[in-house]
């Protein structure tokens, strides 16, 4: 059974409560250590460029590795990798060569992000990941010093739009045109920024999509999170992620007046000029609301992480009553 929980149940639990559920008391809003590095995937013949953020401190510590969106680079996501760093957690962005931020740098943006999202480059950010977390087991098993504190049974994946569909499949989504599963067992739980049934809703249910998908998995989008590319402008093949999934640790979360730009997790406000405006157009209402909503996801998700990858047990308790959301916003847990 889904549970519908309604702004009233938030009124007495605060973010200050919240806080308090971090992943590491003794790291939380200490300043995480950043590093950028380009690692050779030589079996691929890729060179991934990465963003590491390392938690304060020396302990032990989960993993998440992010997939940005369609254009996007390492730098995607951001807001929401200095809020799980802070947390306690270690954080890897990836960018995936193809599909990333030189599509831009093309005589015809619009078309070359259209050309990108293939099959083929699909393929290759599942490629790009699996190789990101077999070499975090390298490195370790190297005993280098970093990698040595990531706990191996706690790394979780995250992404936005195309970084999403790439989430989804690594977390056991179906296909029609092939019968290859493509999941990674490695991960312990999942979050998808703009899910998407994608073109496979013309061919699949819902259910026959997403229904193998067995592990926590947290779906976040918003009331103006359309295609970029116009083929739906309301969220609900995104909403049918999480409606084919089978009830155990998923959950789903609907910001009133987000839109597509909001998910992207992007410090400054994503796309008010230059090229990528001509495909990503904004609104006023969400560019307004995107500090709030940026902060209470990176609660919500670190709140997410505690709770799936490392097993805090207050932390699943509070997301039965997520704070500060509105009276528009929808939270769906099953």
């Amino acid at each position: 059974m889904t549970d519908f929980i309604s702004r009233r149940a938030f009124t007495n639990f605060s973010l200050g409560t919240l806080g308090a559920l971090a992943i590491s008391a003794s790291v939380q809003a200490q300043t995480p250590i950043t590093r950028e590095a380009v690692w050779a995937d030589m079996q691929s013949d890729r060179e991934i460029p990465i963003l590491m953020r390392w938690p304060a401190g020396q302990g032990r510590c989960g993993m998440v590795i992010y997939s940005h969106g369609l254009g996007g680079s390492r730098a995607g996501g951001d807001y929401w990798g200095q809020a799980w760093a802070e947390a306690g957690l270690a954080v890897i962005h990836v960018q995936h060569p193809g599909s990333d931020v030189n599509l831009w740098r093309s005589a015809n943006p619009t078309k070359a992000l259209k050309d990108a999202a293939s099959a083929r480059e699909f393929a290759a950010r599942v490629s790009d990941i699996r190789f990101v977390l077999g070499e975090v087991e390298r490195r370790q098993k190297q005993g280098q010093a970093d990698f040595a504190r990531v706990r191996l049974d706690a790394v979780g994946m995250a992404g936005h739009s195309f970084g999403a569909q790439t989430t989804q499949a690594l977390a056991g989504q179906r296909y029609a045109a092939s019968q290859a599963n493509l999941i990674e067992p490695r991960f312990k739980a999942f979050a998808a920024f703009s899910p998407n049934a994608g073109p496979e809703r013309n061919r699949l249910s819902p259910e026959e999509q997403f229904g193998d998908i067995k592990r926590p998995f947290i779906c976040l989008t918003g009331s103006l999170d359309g295609d970029p590319f116009g083929s739906f402008k309301t969220p609900e093949p995104r909403v049918a992620v999480f409606d084919g999934m089978a009830a155990g640790s998923k959950a789903l979360l609907v910001l009133d007046r987000a839109d597509h730009g909001t998910f992207a997790g992007i410090s400054k406000p994503l796309a008010t000029n230059g090229p990528a405006a001509a495909v990503l157009r904004r609104e006023s209402a969400s560019l307004a609301l995107e500090p709030q909503h940026h902060a209470l996801m990176a609660q919500i998700t670190a709140t997410w992480w505690a709770a799936h990858l490392l097993g805090d047990a207050r932390a699943s308790a509070s997301l039965l009553m997520p704070p500060k959301l509105a009276a528009a916003d929808v939270w769906r847990i099953k």
